[in-house]
């Protein structure tokens, strides 16, 4: 798994640290690992949080993207008896806790027994509502982890053969994950800008990247990424197979499918969107549509049915396709070719019909200890939000749900990362367990790395807002931690608690009319030195007391 001089000769990506933290390594118990999160600094204390930046922001690593990041996971893998079925799911079935368990299940307690002795005092938490769905009260074991792989209700994306990335999971009792989908276009971009954008995304928080390149170069660019990516993953492989017979549907067929399934299989692609739930019969529901089928993958394969009249060959050979993914722990995100492209398609008949077939294939997959998560919407009014969510329980077992957006409104081009973010947090708190980014850029162009930055950090903030609404144990200690830095006027705590500290930084000094020193002021300049409410409060306070040192009796 050698890169190839692919990216030019002065091709390097380095990447400051966050200000005011550094990394840490947490040792586990069970197994010889060390667990990769974030410390930061605050005024006399520090706070350990999940982080997904691999060894870019780690300064006493470098790393040339010719040859890679460390292959943390190879002795896990080589230490596994390859004969045998070794998926995350054949392993939880048989007992087995393996690295990767107990590797996320440390990175996603946060050190958080540690972390509440240590702010005792700021222990205060909402219960939060979860819909049904048990949270953890307390610090997640690696038995609680092997628990819900086995059972389905969580996935680890893990292929053999990417043994960069970190262990994270995916599921409704764990912290809400997000994706960053990125990839070249046959308009646009270049293989080094994409490189650049993965590296990114994982830097500012995504849990997972999807490399959704189409046009040229698409196996270079794939393996470029694949090698220097901390994080897994996910791919769709119909689009490379769609370029190999250059771009007509019809001339599709499962040999070239599964030709491509292999080749990304190989270069170690963690999972991979199939849209094998939508069946000849489903497309006539679909005809009265505003907008049609919007996705790629979904309207591919319908072509293909009408063009040949026979059932979509993804669902045909489904149980070869497994096969493949049990032997290289490739997980199955099961895609919703039929979800709604706009407000006035949502939860219709040819969406859940199609929601009904990927339940079946969920235990199809099950049977041969294949992990999945299942695909959902798309474009979707606030109030038919938790229909989706009890709906893809009930009919997938409560296999993890994995959506893009939804867009909540069709009205904000240029703006579709916040008016989606409104419905992921929404969607996240009924209990989907991944949100799949969307940019500035949705439904305009391909994305520049500036807006693979937005995206990311609007759904960093969608993901914590459900996990605060779903009461997760280790969500509320930095927003508590923050509030009282704002009540101090902490302001660099605040700037490195926050999910983007340098934009944070950069508002606070725009506009304050003395900047010759670094000194933290009792103000912004928006209330300015005699209006702040927190100051005047603060005063107040300390008012109060030195009135009941002054009334006390010697």
């Amino acid at each position: 798994m050698t890169i190839p001089n692919i990216l030019g000769p002065k091709s390097g990506i380095t990447r400051d640290p966050f200000p005011g933290s550094r990394k840490i390594y947490v040792k586990g118990n069970l197994h010889k690992i060390n667990v990769a999160m974030r410390e930061i600094d605050l005024e006399g204390d520090r706070l350990t949080v999940y982080d997904t930046s691999g060894p870019y922001t780690d300064p006493e690593r470098t790393v040339d993207i010719h040859q890679g990041i460390d292959r943390l996971r190879s002795p896990w893998i080589r230490e596994r008896n390859n004969n045998e079925n070794n998926t995350q799911l054949a392993l939880a079935r048989k007992g087995i806790i393996s690295p990767e368990m107990e590797y996320v299940a440390i990175r996603e307690n946060q050190q958080l027994q540690l972390m509440r002795e240590r702010f005792r005092s700021l222990a205060r938490f909402h219960k939060g509502n979860s819909f049904g769905i048990p949270m953890p009260e307390g610090e997640i074991t690696p038995e609680f982890v092997r628990q819900e792989i086995a059972g389905g209700r969580a996935m680890i994306p893990a292929n053999k053969n990417h043994p960069e990335s970190e262990p994270m999971i995916i599921g409704p009792k764990f912290l809400v994950k997000i994706n960053a989908n990125i990839g070249n276009s046959a308009v646009t971009s270049c293989l080094e800008e994409e490189v650049e954008k993965a590296v990114w995304a994982c830097r500012w928080g995504a849990d997972t990247i999807m490399d959704l390149s189409t046009g040229k170069r698409i196996h270079d660019t794939r393996e470029a990424i694949l090698r220097n990516s901390p994080v897994p993953v996910g791919t769709v492989p119909l689009y490379q197979a769609l370029e190999k017979v250059k771009g007509k549907a019809e001339d599709l067929s499962w040999q070239v499918v599964k030709e491509t399934i292999l080749e990304q299989a190989e270069q170690g692609v963690d999972y991979m969107t199939v849209h094998a739930g939508l069946l000849i019969d489903h497309v006539p529901l679909t005809d009265n549509r505003l907008t049609g089928i919007v996705s790629r993958g979904g309207s591919v394969l319908a072509k293909w049915c009408k063009a040949h009249q026979e059932e979509n060959f993804l669902y045909t050979h489904f149980e070869d396709l497994c096969d493949i993914a049990a032997q290289y722990d490739i997980g199955l995100s099961l895609g919703d070719g039929l979800r709604p492209g706009c407000q006035a398609d949502a939860n219709d008949q040819a969406q859940f019909a199609e929601l009904a077939v990927l339940g079946e294939l969920t235990q199809k997959a099950w049977s041969k200890d294949i992990q999945v998560i299942i695909e959902g919407p798309g474009h979707v009014p606030l109030h038919l939000i938790q229909e989706n969510v009890a709906l893809q329980r009930k009919h997938c077992f409560d296999a993890p749900f994995y959506t893009l957006g939804p867009i909540t409104t069709d009205i904000t081009p240029g703006y579709d990362h916040i008016s989606s973010a409104i419905g992921a947090a929404n969607i996240g708190w009924y209990g989907a367990s991944m949100l799949c980014y969307v940019t500035p850029k949705e439904h305009l162009g391909l994305p520049s790395k500036k807006d693979v930055k937005d995206g990311v950090i609007a759904y960093k903030l969608a993901a914590h807002v459900a996990d605060l609404a779903k009461g997760h144990p280790v969500a509320q200690l930095r927003d508590n931690l923050l509030s009282k830095a704002r009540f101090e006027f902490r302001w660099k705590d605040q700037f490195n608690l926050s999910l983007d500290p340098e934009t944070a930084s950069e508002y606070y000094h725009e506009n304050l009319p003395d900047r010759s020193d670094d000194k933290e002021k009792p103000y912004c300049s928006m209330c300015g030195p005699d209006f702040c409410s927190m100051k005047a409060t603060s005063e107040m306070r300390s008012q109060k007391i030195k009135d009941s040192e002054e009334e006390a009796p010697c």
